[in-house]
């Protein structure tokens, strides 16, 4: 018997139908004998149709703005997975499963008080334990939790990732199983290269790497808790027969395996591709190369929350002024570009220039560790494909490349098939 946190995902319980095939996969294994906790996103479409409430209420009540209380969008936007809940916890019980909805403030799972993107300080789940011991199914609604002012807190897009991982860790399960409406991790996107592989097994660090740059299998923040307090982690499809051979393996279910780096015996030097559309590059000419420049760029782009990704600094020859080049999501581009304006004569540089749609691909693999011309392969690959790299950072476990947007797919398969990925 073992202790398993089950997470489904918007397509998964997208209408009735799908709900009652997500407790045929709960049923299966609870009738293994499991206690079973499940964590359930809203209905697919759901939160964006509440978000859109929210944001229009002000102006249809009268008002000249947009602006609205983060609380009682909270309020609201937590109420698609608090709808889910309870009918999944009905579909269970018509099949005679014993089950019972809980919602964030019920557990209770405690959040800090940044409502719409709450962060989990802790959960007490000692009552839904005693529950599931008692071979009850909590069905939890994902997404949300209780903010120190009393009031539900949610955890920001995609958090019912978030939510499953941290009940795993509270609730000391022997694993987390994130199903989804793909059967697993690939080596890269599978609509760009056919060839993408499911890998049977992929280390925390590498999958952080791959949510972070692109991939869309899991949210970042889930992998991060899943990566700090040790869940392992398998992603799984919700589509596939619930009955079929080896679902119920309580060892190796189909799917991918996200684990310790300890766990998996033979490492690749390249573990996937990911890639991130909409990059947008900024470059400072001519700025004082002084202490503090730094500072008087980035201080103010991160009181403003955007996002800065890859920095290169090119110092002139006589060492008296750089060039600071910088990629920020395309989307914050001309808030960024605004930002500096405001701060020209603080930060002292002579000219601000920006290019948009450009596409950031990333080769990511725990094996670079001990591997050496790793990023020289893939450099002389993307040269004889004719495609021009504008900038470059590298890591431990990682190589990040930025490119002109339309080359994008190019490059991935190019990537994809230097390294041997296609190969199965």
């Amino acid at each position: 018997m073992a202790r398993i946190v089950m997470k489904f995902g918007g397509t998964s319980v997208a209408d009735l139908d799908r709900i009652r095939n997500v407790a045929r996969h709960v049923k299966r294994e609870v009738d293994a004998g499991h206690e079973v906790a499940v964590v359930v996103s809203a209905m697919s479409g759901k939160t964006n149709e509440l978000v859109g409430w929210v944001q229009n209420m002000p102006k249809v009540a009268g008002a000249d703005h947009s602006i609205y209380d983060a609380r009682e969008y909270d309020a609201v936007v937590a109420s698609g997975e608090q709808v889910t809940s309870g009918l999944l916890a009905i579909a269970l019980q018509a099949m005679g499963v014993n089950a019972r909805s809980w919602q964030g403030w019920q557990i209770p799972i405690r959040t800090d008080n940044a409502h719409g993107a709450a962060r989990i300080l802790d959960i007490d789940g000692e009552d839904m334990v005693r529950r599931m011991k008692d071979g009850q199914v909590a069905v939890v609604a994902g997404f949300q939790g209780l903010g120190p002012d009393n009031r539900i807190a949610t955890l920001g897009r995609g958090g019912s990732d978030t939510s499953a991982v941290a009940i795993a860790a509270a609730v000391k399960a022997d694993r987390c199983d994130i199903y989804t409406d793909v059967d697993g991790v690939y080596t890269t996107d599978p609509r760009i290269e056919p060839k993408a592989r499911r890998l049977k097994k992929i280390a925390f660090e590498e999958m952080l790497e791959m949510a972070s740059l692109g991939a869309k299998v899991l949210q970042v923040r889930s992998v991060e808790l899943a990566m700090v307090f040790k869940v392992r982690t398998f992603v799984r499809s919700s589509f596939e027969d619930p009955d079929a051979p080896g679902m119920g393996d309580l060892l190796n279910p189909p799917g991918t395996l996200i684990c310790d780096e300890d766990e998996i015996v033979e490492q690749e030097v390249v573990t996937g591709i990911a890639y991130a559309k909409d990059e947008a590059q900024i470059s400072l000419r001519r700025l004082a190369d002084r202490p503090g420049v730094s500072a008087a760029i980035f201080g103010p782009l991160a009181e403003n929350h955007i996002n800065v990704d890859m920095i290169v600094q090119n110092i002139s020859e006589d060492g008296s002024k750089t060039d600071m080049t910088f990629t920020v999501p395309s989307g914050d581009a001309e808030k960024a570009l605004r930002v500096l304006g405001e701060n020209k004569e603080k930060i002292g540089y002579d000219v601000v220039q920006s290019e948009s749609g450009l596409v950031k691909v990333s080769v990511i693999g725990i094996g670079m560790r001990s591997h050496a011309g790793v990023a020289a392969t893939a450099f002389r690959a993307l040269a004889e494909k004719g495609i021009n790299i504008k900038a470059i950072t590298t890591s431990e476990i990682k190589i990040s490349i930025l490119i002109d947007g339309p080359y994008a797919e190019l490059a991935v398969r190019t990537l994809h098939s230097c390294y041997g990925l296609d190969k199965s």
